[in-house]
């Protein structure tokens, strides 16, 4: 597999703690970044959120509003209800 050099503007710190994690645990900064990358999901999870996610997520939104669409009328609610600041 042919490598490509690309230029990364990184906190020099952040790049220091990198190093350092990969000295401990055998591996590259370069191996580190490019397994993150090779993680990062391109499409949405297949697999839909747990049951417990999915009422922790609707703990925000109005009583039977699923999609959110009511966000911003239970927000004018809660600020003439409470008061906005």
């Amino acid at each position: 597999m042919s490598k490509v050099a690309k230029n990364l503007f990184l906190d020099p710190a952040v790049i220091e703690h990198g190093a350092a994690y990969g000295r401990q645990h055998g591996t590259t900064l370069s191996r580190l970044v490019s397994d993150f990358l090779r993680g990062l999901p391109l499409e949405a999870p297949a697999h839909p959120v747990s049951p417990a996610v999915q009422r922790l997520l609707g703990a925000a939104l109005p009583k039977g509003d699923t999609t959110g669409a009511g966000r911003p009328d239970y927000h004018d609610h809660l600020a003439t209800k409470y008061g906005s600041r």
